[in-house]
């Protein structure tokens, strides 16, 4: 590793500390902390344009421009599939996301283990799905310790002690979380946004002129010399298969992620939610052309360079200390503020569906908020030595974490349009799916299909096959939530005979 640049660490510095400043001070009203409905979701007060801002802040990390970098890189188009499954993502939630907005609203729901636990009168499929999304999210939030530390690396070689800064951006973070709440996060995405829709443009504009001298010689070059990189294998282990079912999948799971529900349960509104689905494929165009700078890393960096730092050693060769500083802070950024989003979504799953459902069901609301904003120490934490430990299998893991992300979709998304959907076959898809992935990820058994697809088909297989035998029971049990999605009429006259 080179000697790092001291004007692209301080500006990256200044920048960092600044925007963790802003977190603190998003959080000065004590509204933001008074109930985990306030501090995990904002008292679902937000519109659409910071539900814009925070979603594209969850769901475009730092992973997203250095994975698809690196990825480029070494593998070539296979990168390309972060388009297809953004679109059909948004798309699909285009349907779904609002239904799901209305319950969560309606119930004071925060997890979408809350809404399957009310979906399905069922505290055993909620903590599964809890402790999923748990455990999947770990090595996601590691992905962003490793691309700070890979940032602090290439901008701090002879200056700073490297893990040592990286801890402590973390735990400034998980300060300003549990302080803030969803509230840091979010007005310091709008700064984070901003700077990736700037900093990025300028960089696919630039560097393919100081390079090439320009977007036309450069794709002529690629024509020319690398034509490799520019084709999906049509064989091997990462073919057109792998391609088309990893899109399916990770399309299918990306609202299944803790920190991605989160961001739409602070809509102020369905419409908002809506909104967004039309909106948010905008990131894309950002997207599409960071995967070619991948490519310009493969023509510019020296043969056998890490893919892992081919973003970052590009930026280094090629801009002096204030352009490195600005690139370099906003990757930083987008390493930090996804991760407090993270931090949020997993605590809450574990506070809410773990500790109050199996722990402690009585637990006071005032306890249950401190319990809950206290566990982003903890998850941090864990993160950080996870991460500190194995970083090597981190984006192996993550990987594997989509595939098992996607296994909760006919939980939450099938059971929304399905009135006798029973909570035994679900459960027992869940499981299926689950152990499907893992073994199929473990055996080394995918035959060129995403491991998550062969998890998923034999989910629905299972709830498909084993609904029958549940349903006549499950036809005449009803609770408010299916009244509310599937008898509306029926709940209303319900409430009124209340006097809701």
């Amino acid at each position: 590793m080179q000697q790092g640049n001291l004007t692209a660490l301080l500006i990256t510095a200044f920048i960092v500390l600044t925007v963790v400043l802003i977190g603190f001070i998003a959080g000065r009203n004590k509204t933001a902390r008074s109930s985990v409905e306030e501090w995990s979701v904002g008292g679902r007060r937000f519109g659409g344009l910071l539900v814009w801002f925070l979603v594209g802040a969850d769901l475009y990390t730092a992973y997203t421009f250095l994975g698809l970098t690196s990825t480029a890189y070494a593998g070539g188009s296979l990168a390309f599939f972060a388009i297809p499954y953004c679109i059909i993502a948004y798309f699909v939630s285009y349907f779904y996301l609002p239904k799901l907005w209305k319950v969560a609203n309606k119930f004071k729901l925060t997890t979408l283990a809350d809404y399957a636990r009310e979906r399905f009168d069922s505290k055993l499929l909620s903590s599964i799905i809890a402790i999923t999304g748990v455990l999947m999210l770990i090595p996601y939030i590691d992905l962003q310790l490793a691309g700070i530390q890979d940032t602090l690396q290439v901008a701090g070689t002879g200056f700073i002690n490297v893990k040592v800064v990286v801890i402590t951006s973390f735990l400034l973070v998980a300060l300003f979380t549990f302080f803030s709440g969803i509230k840091g996060p979010t007005y310091t995405a709008i700064i984070k946004d901003v700077l990736v829709w700037a900093i990025m443009l300028f960089l696919v504009v630039s560097l393919p002129i100081i390079h090439f001298g320009g977007w036309s010689p450069m794709i002529d070059t690629f024509v020319k010399e690398s034509p490799q990189l520019l084709t999906i294998p049509t064989t091997g282990p990462k073919g057109i298969p792998w391609f088309m079912t990893a899109s399916l999948v990770s399309a299918l799971a990306l609202f299944m992620w803790a920190h991605g529900a989160t961001g739409v349960f602070t809509a102020k509104s369905a419409d908002a939610v809506r909104k967004n689905a039309i909106f948010l494929p905008l990131y894309n165009i950002v997207l599409i052309l960071v995967i070619f700078l991948g490519f310009v890393a493969f023509h510019v960096l020296p043969e056998g360079s890490n893919p892992r730092f081919a973003f970052l050693n590009l930026i280094q060769v090629s801009y002096g200390g204030i352009g490195q500083g600005l690139a370099y802070s906003t990757i930083a950024l987008a390493s930090l503020i996804p991760c407090s989003i993270m931090a949020i979504g997993a605590s809450n799953l574990f506070a809410n569906n773990i500790y109050r459902d199996l722990i402690n069901p009585n637990v006071k609301g005032a306890k249950l908020t401190l319990v809950t904003r206290s566990m982003v120490f903890v998850v941090i934490g864990l993160a950080l030595l996870f991460g500190l430990l194995f970083p090597t299998a981190l984006v192996s893991l993550q990987l594997l974490g989509v595939s098992g992300m996607v296994q909760i979709f006919p939980a939450i998304v099938v059971s929304l349009f399905w009135k006798n959907q029973t909570k035994q076959a679900t459960t027992i898809g869940l499981l299926v799916g689950l152990t499907t992935t893992f073994t199929v990820y473990a055996t080394n058994s995918a035959h060129g299909i995403y491991e998550g697809f062969w998890g998923l088909s034999a989910n629905l297989l299972t709830i498909i096959l084993l609904n029958p035998f549940f349903a006549a029971k499950a036809k005449h049990q009803t609770n408010s939530v299916k009244e509310f999605l599937f008898n509306r009429s029926k709940y209303v006259q319900i409430n009124q005979r209340k006097g809701a």
